[in-house]
């Protein structure tokens, strides 16, 4: 499960728009209906899915692959990530209106009307698969069609209301692009593909604990039992060490799976600073002072972007 960035000065996933004042003229404005369309969609979640898909693609294809398929991949997958987490947004809709960090949003601004954001999630699933099942593979459109599904079903209706293991479980749609991308330019998902899977699964936990941390007394306040909202914070800083610790060991184990030199030195470099940084959060919790669990969040976004790219380069070399 992968959050979108916080954007100083507005609640994230907010854009510009979502900070306009809910009215008539708010409906009636096109601009701001295309902005409360677009901020539906979380596009800086879409933005890092395809930051991880696009060098999965190429090291699958050994280089650049086809570029039908990858306009398609990214068409697609983009289509399919908004179409995820506006469904997301509709169904959220009552816990976003009492959590700080989500009040603006549009519908809990009253910008759009939920019926329109159901219509319009639906569409994009509708698309996004139809799209990936004309030009890809069986594969890749199954795993495209079950990701919106365990995303909004399982996790988003389930799973975050009723676990603190929600952010475990929900790591695997996070992760799905990965292998969505590799099967689309295979039709198989390899073993160095598992290995990426893995990198993006356990990163999710350290990245969100972080937030989770940041914003423990929204979550509470919906009665969403976050891990850092119903566990110690010794347990959350253990979990947050582990599956850093998980992250790191499996970006390693995929450096024999195909991948370079390159590779290798950016995911021992990013990878101790990631776990240093972890360590670092840890220890500010534990003397009690300022946690500046943000710190964490945006570092492990920082991580993967590097890992990914490194990826990319790795693929043309």
């Amino acid at each position: 499960m992968i959050t979108e960035r916080p954007v100083p000065g507005r609640p994230p996933g907010d854009p510009e728009s979502a900070a306009v004042a809910a009215g008539p003229d708010a409906r009636r404005d096109p601009l701001t209906l295309f902005r409360a369309y677009l901020a539906l969609t979380k596009p800086q979640i879409v933005e890092l899915l395809l930051v991880t898909t696009v060098p999965a693609m190429m090291i699958a294809a050994g280089g650049w692959p086809d570029l039908r398929t990858l306009a398609v991949v990214l068409v697609g997958g983009a289509m399919a990530g908004g179409a995820a987490s506006a469904l997301n947004c509709y169904i959220d809709r009552d816990i976003d209106q009492v959590m700080r960090r989500t009040k603006r949003r549009p519908l809990p601004a009253n910008t759009v009307t939920p019926k329109s954001v159901l219509i319009f999630g639906l569409t994009l699933a509708v698309i996004s698969v139809a799209l990936m099942a004309v030009f890809t593979n069986w594969l890749a459109t199954a795993l495209t069609a079950g990701a919106i599904f365990y995303y909004d079903v399982i996790y988003t209706l389930w799973l975050k209301r009723r676990t603190p293991a929600n952010t475990f479980w929900g790591g695997i749609c996070g992760s799905a692009p990965v292998i969505i991308g590799w099967a689309a330019v295979t039709g198989t998902v390899s073993a160095l593909g598992w290995a990426l899977f893995a990198v993006v699964f356990f990163w999710q936990m350290p990245h969100f604990y972080a937030l989770a941390i940041k914003y423990k007394d929204d979550y509470a306040r919906a009665g969403i039992p976050m891990l850092p909202v119903v566990r110690s914070a010794g347990r959350v800083n253990f979990e947050i060490v582990l599956y850093t610790v998980l992250t790191v060991a499996a970006s390693l184990v995929a450096w024999p799976l195909g991948l370079g030199w390159i590779y290798g030195a950016a995911a021992i470099v990013t990878g101790v600073a990631f776990l240093a940084e972890a360590l670092l959060l840890v220890k500010r919790v534990r003397a009690g002072g300022p946690t500046k669990p943000m710190r964490l969040f945006h570092w492990s976004i920082t991580y993967l972007t590097i890992l990914f790219i490194a990826v990319a380069v790795d693929a043309l070399i």
